[in-house]
């Protein structure tokens, strides 16, 4: 497979050349052990700072029952809008350490995990939503109901359901952009300093973003297949190698919200990672009807992404600065 390497413009002297965002990797201070030192930085203030500063946030909502609640893991005792701010809560912390990492550690724009561009193209963000979204949520969401409607519930609580709207848009952007700049931004950038072969490159992230999610619900409920084709598959390779192909991860970002922010606000699964009020709720996670329908979600995001919408040449181009450190 070919990879397009039109996404940015590299240049030193006279000779110019278009770069990726997985090259950007080698702007600013790159070194392998910075990547070990971002890491560090990055858990640290995800899991220490976060881990000290969530179970206040878990106070404000219930007081010491609430703190007791969140101990031992009990999100459902905070309500459904509580408890799905309590959940993700700590991802806020993880972006945070992330922009600290590429910026101090690195000294780069944190932009470069996303593009080699001077700009983010937010239109092409909200093409790779419009073409996740569309197909996603016809075939594996509105195709459950055909196959299984007695699975679905209506959520008449439309008054708890509109004051999570607002929290659901802000909590799910922070979640999925802050995934993506991890696992297809940081850890691929991190994963070219060491090799650039494309089959290795689309792998790793896939790889870990897959073994990141191994204790979701969904993963105990659907088993192999689930975590094959709903985790390792999508949205582990397949956005990855669309990132690759597309030489910026804004197409994956606008996907992952929409693949999110659907679950979270019109179709939700009983007993998800994420248990929120949504519109509609199914009352059994179907790993085979949900693996399947990705066999078809699939190629034809692929076709809106790459043949309704087609990527414009943008006109400005990022001034980068390569040094090793």
């Amino acid at each position: 497979m070919k990879f397009k390497a039109i996404k940015g413009h590299q240049g030193i002297g006279m000779e110019v050349k278009d770069v990726t965002y997985v090259e950007a990797a080698r702007w600013g201070k790159h070194r392998g052990w910075r990547y070990v030192l971002g890491l560090v930085v990055i858990f640290f203030v995800g899991l220490v700072v976060g881990g000290i500063a969530t179970p206040r946030i878990a106070f404000l909502f219930g007081g010491q029952e609430g703190l007791a609640a969140f101990s031992r893991l009990d999100y459902a005792a905070f309500g459904p809008v509580g408890g799905f701010v309590a959940i993700t809560a700590i991802f806020p912390f993880f972006l945070a350490g992330i922009l600290i990492a590429v910026t101090l550690v690195h000294r780069r724009h944190p932009r470069t995990l996303i593009t080699a561009r001077e700009q983010i193209s937010w239109r092409r963000v909200g093409q790779g939503f419009v073409a996740w979204f569309v197909p996603f949520w016809l075939i594996a969401g509105l195709g459950q109901y055909f196959f299984y409607p007695d699975t679905f519930s209506f959520n008449f609580d439309l008054a708890t359901f509109a004051l999570f709207v607002p929290l659901a848009l802000v909590f799910t952007a922070i979640q999925t952009t802050t995934e993506e700049l991890f696992f297809r931004g940081y850890i691929m950038q991190g994963a070219s300093i060491v090799w650039t072969n494309r089959v290795f490159l689309a792998l790793v992230p896939a790889t870990i973003f897959a073994l990141a999610h191994l204790l979701n619900p969904e993963a105990s409920a659907g088993g192999w297949l689930t975590v094959f084709f709903n985790y390792f598959l999508v949205p582990g390779l397949v956005w990855t190698v669309v990132s690759l192909i597309d030489g910026t991860t804004e197409l994956a970002i606008g996907a992952h919200f929409a693949n999110n922010i659907g679950g979270n606000l019109l179709v939700g699964v009983a007993g998800s990672a994420v248990n929120a009020p949504a519109l509609f709720t199914i009352s059994k996670f179907h790993a085979t009807y949900t693996a399947l329908s990705m066999l078809v979600v699939v190629p034809v995001f692929l076709a809106i992404a790459y043949g309704v919408f087609k990527r414009k040449t943008p006109t400005r181009f990022s001034e980068p600065r390569q040094d090793r450190g």
